[in-house]
């Protein structure tokens, strides 16, 4: 199963948000809660973590691309 990980909302005044930071690669393992990357929005930086145990199966946007909440960020293969 492929979980969709999104970019999320952080606080109410935020509409969109930077990926700055992937701290794995696809093909790379990671654990639920696990630290994944770092977005920015509204110049304060904050921690992404994965949503499921799994596998990095794609990534769905660039470091530096600001994208609106809510869109698809990652792609995660469920193990």
């Amino acid at each position: 199963m492929v979980i969709e990980m999104k970019m999320p909302q952080y606080g109410m005044g935020m509409s969109e948000g930077t990926v700055v930071e992937w701290l794995k690669g696809e093909g790379d393992a990671v654990e639920k809660d696990e630290v994944i990357g770092t977005v920015e929005a509204a110049k304060a930086s904050s921690d992404l973590v994965a949503p499921a145990k799994g596998i990095m199966a794609q990534f769905m946007v660039q470091l530096d691309e600001t994208v609106p909440v809510g869109t698809v960020i990652a792609l995660i293969e469920e193990s």
